[in-house]
């Protein structure tokens, strides 16, 4: 018997309707970097860490804005039209997910960057910190050494 047919898989129109679902609501940390080298437009990165992890590093030409503080602060760093992407630690930290929902109560149209920070350092992207900008080498388990993206 298999473990994957245990479930009968989802017929194809549902499952379009749920992978499309999926890729409206988040971004990964490839494409979010390749949309920051391109300096698009109307797109804003929003860390919603502590200031102590801000510091320690962040993605180069995000904003700091800590979740607890979105509801009273948003409307004056991001333009109502933009599109947010949010970021916390990584997979095992719902609070990139908790920014994403306090922007989207706010009418912000909103992303959630699944991988967060981890994903990026471990991708092999710059991050700024309060000691300057660093990069480390991609973890081969996450993206190609040899490669700008992985080719999804």
């Amino acid at each position: 018997m298999s473990a994957v047919l245990t479930t009968t898989p989802a017929d194809p129109g549902h499952a379009a309707a749920h992978f499309a679902g999926r890729l409206a609501f988040e971004a990964d940390v490839s494409d979010v970097h390749a949309d920051l080298e391109a300096r698009v437009t109307d797109l804003v990165v929003v860390d919603s860490r502590s200031v102590e992890s801000w510091d320690q590093g962040h993605l180069p030409g995000a904003i700091h804005l800590p979740t607890a503080e979105i509801a009273g602060r948003a409307r004056d760093l991001v333009p109502s039209g933009a599109v947010v992407v949010t970021y916390c630690w990584g997979p095992g930290c719902n609070g990139a997910t908790r920014a994403a929902l306090a922007f989207a109560r706010l009418g912000y149209r909103v992303k959630e960057m699944i991988g967060g920070y981890e994903y990026w350092v471990r991708e092999g992207f710059p991050v700024d910190s309060a000691g300057g900008r660093r990069q480390v080498d991609a973890d081969p388990l996450t993206s190609p050494v040899s490669a700008i993206a992985c080719g999804c």
